[in-house]
C-alpha cells in the first residue's frame, strides 16, 4: 500500500526500454513469455478474441518479490511474440486482484456489452484481509480498458481461502460453468450461472488425489480429445480436470496433478478407482496452468500455460524481473489401456522460430561426447538407443564443470533432469536436485524433444508424455550440447538442433 497505484513507474521502464541492456540480462528468456520488470507468477484470464491471444497474469507492478498483485496483460497474434500492455485490473484500496479467468460472453448474458459487440468479461478473485471472493469486471474494446461490475462480489461464502475460477459455457445445458477451489480444504465447488452474474452450486469434488498437499488451487476444467498408443485420432473425448498445490508435488514444492473422467454439466466423475490422480509435469517448476479459452473451433486445440517457477524455491536470481511463463503446449489424451494419459505438446507456432538446422550423425556413445551443437536458446530433437548403458542422455549448457543433464536410467526406468550442477544452485537449499519420471521404453528407442532457453529446460518425451520442466541458471560460457553413457555403451540414432530465434528483439 501506499502508492498511487494510477501511476506506473513508466519514465524509469521507458528509459530502461531504451537501453542497450533491455532484455538482454543474464538469464532472461529469449522465447519464453517474461514480465518487462517485477514479479510475474500464475497465468491468469487466458482467452482468444479478435485474432489475439491474451495473456493476463498475476503481478506486482511495483517491485520484484510478491505484492500488490494486479493483471498483467499481453497480446499475442502466434503464441510466440508478445506485445506488453498496460496493466489491465489494478489493486484498490484493501482488494488485490487474484488468479481467475476471461470468457467472450457472445451472447451477451452478462448485459455488460451488446448482441453485436459482446464484451471480454474476466471473472476473478477479490482478496481482501479474511476474505476471498469472486468478482467480475468487462472490456469492449478487446482487453485494453477494463470496467469492474459495480455489483461486486458475485459469490462470497465469507471464506478466506476461495479462489481462482474458471469459467467456461457449457453448450449442452446451456449455461455457464465454473470451477473454483476451498484451497484449504482441498475441495473443489462447480456452480452454474446464466449470466456470470447469478451462481447456484452444482456439486463439489474433493478432497482427492494425491497427500500430504498443503492446498488445493487454480482448477481448470476441459474436454479433449483420445489419441492411440500411435497418435491417431480415436474418436473418443473425456474430460481433465486439473488442480494446484503449493506444497506436495512429486518433485517437491509446488506443482500439479489431473484427473480424467466425465463431466455432464453438474457433476465431474472419475475414471479411476478412488479418484486416483496423475502428475502434471514431473519437474519442478511448472505451476498454475491454466488453458486458453474460445479458441475457434476450426483451429480446435486445447493450448495451456503454467507458471515456470515454484513456491518454494520462487526467490530466483533475476533482475530486473523474476519468473517466466512455459511455452504454450497444445494437450490431447493417449490411451495407454487402463487409463489415459495427459499428452503436451509444443505448440506448432513455436517451429517458426527455428533457425540453422544442424544433424549430428549416428554413433555409439561412450563417455561424454562434445556434440559441436553451441547455444543457449535450442530446439533439440533426439533419439537414443541405451542397449547395455545403465544410464545415457543428453548434456544442456554445459561448460567447464558444469551442465544441465537430461537422461534415461536403464535400471529404474525413469526419465530425469539432473540440475545439480548446473550453475547457480546456492540460492536455496531446496534448488538443486534430481527430478524423475517413470518411463519404461520397452526396449525402444529413447526419444526426446527438449526446449533451452538461458535459465529453463522443457523435455518432452515419447511425443509428449511424460514431461519435466526446470530453472537452471548456468554461467555466461556454459552453450555446449554433449552426449553421454555410462555404465556401457549407447548409440545416437538420430539429432536435430535448431537455434531458436529470440521473440523480443531482432536476430
Amino acid at each position: 500500500r501506499g502508492h498511487d497505484l494510477r501511476q506506473a513507474p513508466s519514465e524509469q521502464l521507458d528509459a530502461y526500454r531504451a537501453s542497450d541492456a533491455y532484455l538482454r540480462e543474464a538469464w532472461r528468456p529469449q522465447f519464453h513469455f517474461t514480465p518487462e520488470r517485477n514479479w510475474m507468477n500464475d497465468p491468469n484470464g487466458l482467452v482468444f478474441h479478435k485474432g489475439e491471444y491474451h495473456l493476463f497474469y498475476q503481478h506486482n507492478p511495483f517491485g520484484n518479490e510478491w505484492g500488490h498483485m494486479s493483471w498483467g496483460h499481453a497480446v499475442s497474434r502466434d503464441l510466440t511474440r508478445w506485445e506488453h500492455l498496460p496493466i489491465a485490473l489494478w489493486e484498490e484500496g484493501e482488494e488485490m486482484i487474484f488468479s481467475g479467468c476471461c470468457v467472450v460472453d457472445d451472447a451477451n448474458t452478462s448485459g455488460f456489452g451488446a448482441p453485436d459487440d459482446p464484451p471480454l468479461v474476466a471473472v476473478y478473485t477479490s482478496h481482501r484481509p479474511g476474505n476471498q471472493a469472486q468478482s467480475l469486471a468487462y472490456s469492449l474494446d478487446n482487453g485494453r480498458t477494463w470496467t469492474k461490475h459495480a455489483e461486486n462480489p458475485v459469490l462470497d461464502l465469507k471464506e478466506p481461502d476461495f479462489r481462482d475460477p474458471k469459467v467456461f459455457w457449457h453448450e449442452p445445458t446451456g449455461r455457464w460453468v465454473m470451477v473454483v477451489s476451498l484451497a484449504i480444504q482441498k475441495r473443489l465447488q462447480f456452480y452454474g450461472s446464466p449470466n456470470l452474474k447469478e451462481w447456484s452450486l452444482l456439486s463439489e469434488f474433493g478432497p482427492s488425489g494425491v497427500e500430504p498437499k498443503s492446498n488445493w488451487e487454480c482448477p481448470d476444467l476441459f474436454e479433449l480429445a483420445v489419441e492411440d498408443a500411435d497418435g491417431r485420432p480415436t474418436g473418443e473425448t473425456r474430460w481433465v480436470l486439473e488442480v494446484g498445490m503449493g506444497e506436495g508435488s512429486v518433485a517437491g514444492g509446488s506443482g500439479g496433478e489431473y484427473f480424467v473422467g466425465s463431466f455432464d454439466g453438474k457433476r465431474f466423475v472419475c475414471d479411476q478407482p478412488e479418484n486416483a490422480a496423475q502428475w502434471i509435469d514431473y519437474g519442478r517448476d511448472f505451476y498454475a496452468a491454466v488453458s486458453w479459452s474460445d479458441i475457434p473451433r476450426e483451429d480446435g486445440r486445447r493450448i495451456w500455460i503454467g507458471w515456470m517457477n515454484n513456491w518454494q524455491t520462487h526467490m530466483v536470481p533475476t533482475s530486473p524481473w523474476r519468473s517466466a511463463m512455459s511455452v504454450p503446449r497444445s494437450l490431447t489424451l493417449r490411451s495407454n489401456g487402463d487409463r489415459n494419459t495427459l499428452v503436451q505438446r509444443p505448440v506448432v507456432e513455436l517451429e517458426e522460430l527455428r533457425r540453422d538446422s544442424k544433424s549430428v550423425a549416428p554413433r555409439a556413445i561412450s563417455g561424454v561426447v562434445d556434440t559441436g551443437v553451441r547455444g543457449k536458446q535450442l530446439d533439440l530433437v533426439l533419439e537414443l538407443d541405451p542397449k547395455d548403458a545403465s544410464t545415457t542422455g543428453v548434456r544442456v549448457l554445459a561448460g567447464d564443470g558444469v551442465a544441465t543433464v537430461i537422461g534415461y536410467d536403464t535400471r529404474s526406468h525413469e526419465l530425469f533432469v539432473d540440475r545439480r550442477a548446473s550453475g547457480e544452485v546456492g540460492f536455496h537449499p531446496a534448488f538443486a536436485g534430481r527430478h524423475a519420471a517413470p518411463l519404461d521404453l520397452q526396449g525402444k528407442p529413447l526419444r526426446l524433444r527438449i526446449l533451452v532457453d538461458s535459465s529453463s529446460v522443457e523435455v518432452f518425451a515419447n511425443d509428449g508424455t511424460p514431461v519435466i520442466t526446470d530453472l537452471v541458471f548456468p554461467p555466461d560460457g556454459a552453450d555446449r550440447v554433449e552426449l553421454f553413457s555410462e555404465g556401457g555403451v549407447s548409440r545416437l540414432v538420430n539429432l536435430t538442433a535448431w537455434r531458436l530465434q529470440s521473440v523480443w528483439r531482432d536476430d
